[in-house]
């Protein structure tokens, strides 16, 4: 697995892109908001929050929001992640789940996942949380 990280700027560019659209979150009924930024090769960032329903499954993440946000704008052959940085609300470790680990590596199997952990903000690559991620192409 390469060991590409995120520079400082970008780490903190990230995090507070997903920090500010986090505060637009709909979460009325888990009242975890969450924020993702999604930074892309060509050097645009997207941005999502998590958005619940009362029907639990039809709850979209943040980072699935951001990364669904990209593909809608430039289209599918043209988003390819080099970064998401993931902030909550919440002081807790928050890792993406394990639909938007497999969303994220689709566009970005070389990816780094910039989060809070149980240590503070840290980064890892895509595939150290997707151990077995695929795609079909």
């Amino acid at each position: 697995m390469p060991q590409v990280k995120i520079s400082a700027e970008e780490q903190e560019r990230l995090l507070t892109v997903a920090h500010k659209v986090m505060k637009n979150a709909h979460a009325p009924y888990s009242k975890f908001y969450v924020g993702a930024a999604v930074l892309l090769e060509n050097g645009k960032i997207y941005s999502g929050c998590n958005v619940e329903n009362a029907s639990y499954g039809m709850t979209v993440c943040a980072e699935r929001c951001a990364i669904f946000s990209a593909v809608a704008q430039l289209g599918p052959n043209n988003v390819q992640i080099r970064a998401v940085g993931v902030t909550t609300a919440a002081d807790v470790p928050a890792a993406p789940c394990g639909a938007c680990r497999q969303v994220i590596y689709e566009f970005g199997p070389d990816a780094i996942i910039i989060f809070r952990g149980r240590n503070g903000v840290q980064q890892s690559h895509i595939t150290e949380l997707l151990p077995e991620g695929f795609r079909l192409q």
